[in-house]
């Protein structure tokens, strides 16, 4: 038992607990992780979470090394369930101190009762491991069970809710109180202040040497005690505001509408990709082919910008078409990017596996010999009499067509389904 001076704390028991997860803050995770990392027989932890979950765990006594309280079984039998933890010794506690002094954002954290996460980590740096490892929560049930219990494990997962509310909790089971903490921790705010040598440290080692940073091992070590990292923030609303090139100075060779255009392209293009990056899954897809310069000259005139005239007159240029032919470049584009471009330009020989797939996806989308009487020349799928066409693409989809004067337009976005690719083009 605990021969520590510090005071107990004892909190009210909780009501039952709603929703899957138990413990909302890092303090309450890493407590639960600990806690489950110890125990030999989860069986038993899911029970203790059951308890626990049921309100069935009375008032929690908290002191230097020691959890109490009185958890009830389903069948209403009570049981006296105790936790105990090892406390950290003197020496322990003036590492721990002198780290927080040293480092400015604890220090504020800590005065303010906040309990910033990353405290594990450079404590765990310092020698001193806030949380419990693998065999350090020892329980004592009434019930005489010699591990963990449903009753010590209730008591627990109880724990990690007291430590959502205040994760001083834990470090009173360490051993000191939160009032004695915050009293030899603003002692030493105010020594260091003051330029006086903390205990423990000579002048040599107080008069600013750089810090020695954290070993490689010891960080990776603390891996899985780290707090996850916060979400990215929200996407601006529009994008940003190119600068303006009215300086009053003569441009030179530089074409002023040119580039204020690339500026406004090169912001509409930086916004559409972060909302891109922060759209769920983006991490799985794969990454997008870089553009050729033709490609992407198609891709800036299909975009929302106007492009004055001599600016459209570089776009043809650069796309290596007339201009007619980039209008036709424009609409494939608009209809699916880069992929619809590349069916638009490219006429191939589907090989005996994409011919047979070709044919599957054919004979599927019209039953019963309802298909329509196609010629086919290479990829491209001709209603005979009429000016549709389908277009069937590397990716296994097909792209609708319609002759307007006398060129073969893209009419829509593609589908894997022929009959649909053709019906949103004839029904128009």
């Amino acid at each position: 038992m605990s021969m520590s001076s510090e005071p107990e704390r004892t909190f009210a028991g909780l009501p039952p607990a709603q929703g899957r997860g138990f413990a909302t803050s890092w303090w309450g995770r890493a407590w639960l992780k600990a806690l489950e990392d110890t125990a030999l027989d989860g069986a038993q932890l899911k029970k203790g979470r059951r308890l626990a979950r049921e309100g069935r765990v009375g008032a929690v006594s908290v002191r230097p090394g020691r959890l109490t309280a009185v958890v009830q079984d389903r069948d209403s039998t009570a049981y006296r369930s105790d936790v105990l933890l090892q406390e950290l010794g003197d020496e322990e506690w003036e590492r721990f101190l002198d780290m927080a002094a040293e480092r400015s954002g604890h220090i504020a954290a800590l005065l303010d009762r906040e309990m910033p996460p990353h405290l594990v980590e450079d404590a765990a740096a310092a020698g001193v491991d806030l949380l419990p490892g693998i065999g350090d929560l020892d329980p004592e049930c009434g019930c005489e069970a010699w591990d963990h219990c449903p009753h010590s494990a209730a008591l627990c997962y109880q724990v990690a809710r007291l430590l959502d509310q205040d994760p001083f909790v834990l470090l009173l089971l360490r051993g000191r109180g939160e009032r004695r903490l915050l009293d030899e921790l603003q002692a030493r705010s105010v020594a260091r202040a003051a330029g006086a040598v903390g205990p423990g440290r000579d002048v040599e080692e107080s008069s600013g040497s750089p810090a020695q940073g954290v070993r490689a091992d010891e960080a990776f070590a603390a891996r899985d005690i780290l707090p996850p990292l916060p979400p990215p923030p929200d996407p601006p609303e529009e994008p940003g505001t190119p600068p303006s090139l009215d300086t009053g100075t003569a441009p030179g060779d530089v074409d002023p509408d040119a580039l204020a255009f690339l500026a406004a392209d090169s912001a509409a293009r930086a916004f559409a990709m972060l909302v891109d990056a922060l759209a769920a899954g983006h991490a799985l897809r794969a990454p997008v082919a870089e553009l050729t310069p033709a490609e992407d000259s198609v891709r800036m005139a299909a975009g929302d910008l106007t492009a004055p005239p001599a600016v459209r007159e570089r776009l043809v240029s650069a796309s290596g078409r007339q201009a007619s032919g980039l209008d036709d470049a424009v609409l494939a584009w608009r209809h699916g990017g880069s992929a619809a471009l590349s069916v638009h330009d490219e006429e191939w020989q589907p090989g005996p596996e994409d011919l047979a797939q070709a044919e599957k996806q054919l004979a599927a989308g019209w039953e019963d010999d309802g298909a329509p009487d196609f010629r086919t020349v290479n990829n491209h799928w001709t209603v005979r009499a009429s000016g549709v066409q389908l277009r069937y693409g590397r990716d296994g989809r097909w792209w609708p067509y319609c002759k307007v004067r006398g060129r073969w337009t893209a009419a829509g976005p593609a589908d894997t389904d022929p009959a649909a690719a053709l019906a949103a083009v004839t029904s128009d």
